[in-house]
């Protein structure tokens, strides 16, 4: 593979060690080489092409292995899922040849596909609920709830959360361009909690009230934002895809998607030539 900044190639640990490489700039795609036996695990409906040598197979929860109690302790593992708004099952993508194959996997929205391997930040990583691509199988994908209550009352995209947990590569899609925060002991951080991608568990995550009351009707930023505050890391996303639908409907409007204004004070005049009036 050819090397870029998201290259990765093999180190020991218990999850399958996966070499991958991250392609592309606003519509990304992570492309993923598996030896023998080596497998994927990635949201349905993620594939974008495989080898053939990569046999798909379709299972309860997240493929990790570690769900115990038999069928019962795979319907929790996908039940789980399903709380979080995905499907209840995932693919599972494992090379069953020689030599080296390969599978991608694309993100559903314009933004990043970040790796971060799960060792490196203590083995946990909590994140948007839509955020999980892919994964090294052997990653448990779970659920988070936000405990303090006015987090649970208002937190909105902020209260229901995916978990990761395990020591490999996991692939996740932020909206836009993403940023990461070391926050120090006490540190404090402000985020619209359409905003906050994901961070890790040492950071305390709850709601602070978005200025006064004028603030909170006219500003436009929502009543209240994510308070976090460290030690930790945090990742934050600068175009949520909930804020990019909401663009998109409004700009769609009534009209059914007429290009009326588009941005120009010559709109008006645009719509009669172009005979939309």
């Amino acid at each position: 593979m050819a090397s870029n900044p998201w290259t990765h190639h093999k180190a020991a640990g218990s999850a399958d060690d996966i070499d991958f490489e991250i392609k592309g700039q606003e519509l990304q795609f992570v492309e993923i080489e598996l030896d023998p036996g080596e497998s994927a695990v990635a949201e349905a409906g993620a594939m974008v092409w495989k080898d053939a040598s990569v046999a798909m197979s379709t299972v309860f929860g997240d493929g990790s292995g570690d769900q115990g109690g038999g069928f019962m302790g795979k319907l929790l593992g996908a039940g789980k899922r399903l709380v979080t708004g995905e499907s209840l099952f995932t693919t599972v993508f494992t090379h069953g040849g020689q030599g080296k194959a390969r599978v991608a996997f694309a993100a559903p929205t314009p933004g990043s596909i970040l790796p971060l391997r799960l060792s490196d930040y203590g083995g946990t990583l909590i994140c948007q609920k839509d955020a999980f691509l892919a994964a090294a199988k052997g990653v448990s994908i779970g659920i988070q709830f936000q405990r303090r209550v006015m987090t649970g009352l208002f937190g909105g995209e902020g209260f229901i959360m995916q978990k990761l947990d395990g020591d490999g590569w996991v692939f996740v899609q932020m909206g836009g361009t993403v940023v990461e925060r070391e926050l120090r002991a006490g540190e404090e951080l402000h985020v619209d909690t359409g905003c906050l991608a994901a961070y890790t568990p040492s950071v305390t995550f709850d709601l602070v009230q978005a200025g006064g009351i004028k603030s909170m009707v006219f500003g436009g930023e929502g009543a209240f934002f994510a308070r976090l505050t460290g030690p930790g890391h945090v990742w934050i996303q600068s175009l949520p895809f909930s804020r990019l639908a909401g663009r998109i409907a409004a700009q769609i409007g009534p009209t059914g998607g007429s290009n009326a204004g588009e941005g120009s004070v010559l709109g008006g005049l645009g719509d009669l030539i172009g005979g939309n009036r």
